[in-house]
């Protein structure tokens, strides 16, 4: 019988795009791919560590798998495995180890390690976390991701910013970017089997370089393939943004009318301590242009809350600047210490208290401006690919990010449709088929 293999994702889009080019790997008669609720032989988790909720989250995972199949073994992966290594083997079923640099290859490491049991110390684990290269790469999978209609797209890896609270260089390694041609080959093959709307991520994409070409040449090529019909940018830093992908952005054409852009502090004193590449007067300059061109656009972006050395004071700056900009959202996530980050030696840590209600505070203002977004919508038309059925309503997305609900009989799965916007409800909006 197959080994039954399980796949768990956590953290940022670029993991849900590597999950989904690892399990192109198991694509063989050794292997089933099943649910982590279905008592898998092996389960492939991969990992985040931006937050120290990434590391407790991995542990309830596997508690929870153990649960089902207490013989499961465990494969941790990615951003975890790079940065803690031998640390995870101390977690319950925990065989392997295995860092970003070899993930890709984590089939090849499962089917030679059953295959070779007396290897290694017999069914002692196995920790595979090596340097990560500098080169530029390729992929040799094409990312199918059989749960959804939109695909994501790598196109860079790693970071050169080294941010005083993030330890993504070290997890992830230094920047790179994917081959030209390697990113056009991919997007022309999942645009074939039936995507219509790639999504491109990377640690910070906005760096792409390679031989010469840019993120603005990426995007002037992949609109060139047929079948897409929409290319959205992830995350991505405001210094990176080149002005011509705004006008690209604003003008009639396949790229969303899309960017979120992190902030992560609307302090100056902040944001020198964060070791960010920008002010805030900077930010907001380049936030207001992006708004004046593209109107209806959504503009989103991050805000971490309880930096150490965060005053008060510092905070209602920050909160002020997130009500005045042209921002649909943003995301607000609690400061904590990461083992490489060098905020981790600093002083005048805050409360978690106080974390706590300044984040509440963010989040309440965040839902204001996303209602207040979606209001100037009301009543006008929007093309909505749908994307699956629930509770009665088929729901899919605006190219300016807004969940679409309607009713129908039909099967509008992967469909691009016209719809009339009725009303808002909650983080989503409703509507009519046109």
């Amino acid at each position: 019988m197959p080994t039954k293999v399980a796949f768990y994702t956590f953290g940022c889009r670029l993991n849900q795009a590597e999950t989904a080019l690892m399990q192109q790997g198991f694509q063989t008669a050794e292997y089933q791919v099943v649910d982590y609720r279905h008592s898998p032989d092996v389960l492939v988790v991969n990992t985040c560590t931006v937050t120290e909720n990434g590391d407790a989250d991995t542990r309830r995972l596997l508690n929870k798998v153990r649960r089902i199949n207490p013989q499961v073994k465990i494969a941790l992966v990615g951003c975890q495995a790079q940065v803690q290594r031998e640390k995870l083997f101390d977690l319950p079923n925990v065989r392997w180890v295995v860092g970003n640099a070899r993930k890709m290859e984590i089939a090849q490491i499962l089917s030679r390690s059953e295959a070779h049991p007396g290897e290694n110390g017999g069914d002692s684990p196995q920790l595979i976390a090596p340097t990560i290269s500098r080169e530029s790469f390729t992929i040799p999978f094409v990312g199918f991701d059989r749960e959804h209609t939109r695909a994501n797209l790598k196109i860079q890896d790693g970071c050169d910013f080294f941010c005083s609270f993030c330890e993504i260089p070290y997890a992830r390694g230094r920047a790179r970017s994917r081959e030209f041609g390697d990113i056009l080959n991919e997007a022309r093959q999942l645009a074939a089997a039936g995507y219509h709307e790639l999504i491109l991520t990377g640690i910070n994409i906005g760096t792409y370089q390679y031989e010469g070409k840019t993120l603005l040449d990426a995007l002037e090529a992949l609109e060139g393939i047929e079948e897409l019909w929409r290319i959205r940018i992830s995350s991505i830093e405001p210094t990176t943004i080149a002005n011509e992908i705004v006008e690209k952005m604003a003008a009639p054409g396949k790229l969303c009318r899309y960017l979120h852009v992190p902030l992560q502090s609307g302090s100056d004193a902040i944001l020198q301590a964060m070791k960010r590449k920008y002010g805030v007067q900077e930010f907001a300059d380049f936030l207001s242009a992006a708004h004046r061109a593209a109107p209806e656009a959504c503009l989103g972006s991050d805000v971490i809350v309880g930096f150490p050395g965060e005053s008060e004071a510092h905070f209602e700056e920050t909160y002020g600047l997130l009500l005045e900009l042209p921002l649909a959202y943003f995301h607000v996530f609690s400061y904590s210490d990461r083992g490489h980050a060098k905020s981790s030696n600093y002083g005048g840590k805050v409360s978690r208290e106080a974390i706590a209600q300044r984040s509440q505070r963010l989040r309440e203002l965040s839902a204001r401006k996303r209602r207040l977004y979606f209001q100037q919508f009301v009543g006008k038309e929007a093309l909505v690919l749908f994307e699956q059925q629930k509770n009665g309503f088929w729901s899919g997305l605006t190219d300016t990010y807004i969940r679409v609900k309607v009713q129908s009989d039909l099967n509008l799965e992967n469909r691009l449709l016209p719809v009339r916007l009725e009303e808002v409800e909650g983080q989503a909006m409703k509507g009519r088929l046109i």
